[in-house]
């Protein structure tokens, strides 16, 4: 699926250096897709850097536009705050 980027999101890229290729990853097969109340898609996965450590990405997405729109995009350690049990 193609993908369009906000501005906010791709400063948001930029910024926080995420890895284009984890980005690729996420928005290909999001290991948890969450509908939100507004309309947008909550797409998270989780990655392991070089040194070991496990980090969230996150990405908020406009499914309702065509193509779907990044809103935002951020990676976080605090997992367990916002992995849905299966």
């Amino acid at each position: 699926m193609t993908y369009r980027f906000s501005r906010h999101a791709e400063w948001e890229i930029l910024r926080r250096q995420i890895s284009k290729e984890w980005l690729g990853i996420l928005l290909e097969s999001p290991e948890q897709q969450l509908h939100q109340p507004n309309g947008t898609e909550l797409l998270q996965s989780r990655f392991a850097t070089n040194d070991g450590k496990i980090y969230l990405l996150r990405a908020v997405v406009a499914m309702d536009k065509e193509p779907p729109v990044v809103v935002t995009v951020y990676r976080t350690s605090k997992i367990e705050k916002y992995w849905r049990p299966e």
